[in-house]
């Protein structure tokens, strides 16, 4: 006798709740058992639908995930959003950046060790999410240095992209999951110096 499986009509809302459904629970499964460790076929019987009905809507275990990374890029960009908003100027919007991104990943690292790893996966195969993220924190950054430079806080000789491109690489190490790791020993007090390095390198 076949396990019957309870699998909902593919239309309208419906369709949304059960992507939700599917990524909340396989973001539970991931987090205890770890990403590649976890299988379709186990995200199928944590939730109760067949794999080919889960394959509906996620063509990989990867799209999975993929969801769920950029899900957690996201909440650790509002962070960052959060923590520089009311910064007075220029210089201090990018300190708090770097210490928000290190005190993010750290935090992820500690307390969701195994969503942290779903991270570093994106990271070291070059996912999408993880390519986005990396280029908003590029944007990001360019965009502190031009109101830097407007309101006179920083040099204005250099090619804004090399500014841009240097400091991304230099907070590289601490931003990127798969290099924070290697790094967590030192990470807030680098945070702290190198910021500080890189303000009076952009100074006029």
């Amino acid at each position: 006798m076949t396990e019957s499986r309870h699998e909902p009509p593919l239309r309208g809302p419906s369709e949304h709740s059960i992507r939700d459904q599917i990524v909340e629970a396989a973001t539970e499964h991931f987090g205890h058992y770890g990403y590649e460790k976890t299988t379709v076929s186990d995200l199928a019987k944590a939730i109760g639908y067949s794999k080919a009905y889960i394959y509906k809507f996620f063509d990989s275990k990867q799209a999975i995930g993929e969801v769920i990374c950029a899900n957690r890029l996201a909440e650790l960009m509002q962070v960052v959003d959060a923590e520089t908003a009311a910064a007075p100027n220029a210089s201090e919007t990018l300190r708090r950046l770097f210490l928000a991104l290190v005190n993010g990943g750290s935090n992820l690292f500690f307390h969701d060790r195994k969503l942290y790893d779903i991270a570093a996966v994106s990271s070291r195969e070059h996912w999408p999410s993880a390519q986005q993220h990396c280029e908003h924190l590029r944007l990001l950054i360019q965009r502190i240095i031009r109101e830097g430079r407007e309101s006179g806080e920083f040099e204005t000789q250099t090619p804004l992209d090399e500014v841009a491109d240097g400091i991304y690489l230099i907070m590289r190490p601490y931003a990127n999951p798969v290099q924070l790791q290697h790094n967590l020993e030192q990470a807030p007090e680098a945070a702290d110096l190198l910021s500080t390095l890189i303000l009076r390198s952009l100074a006029p």
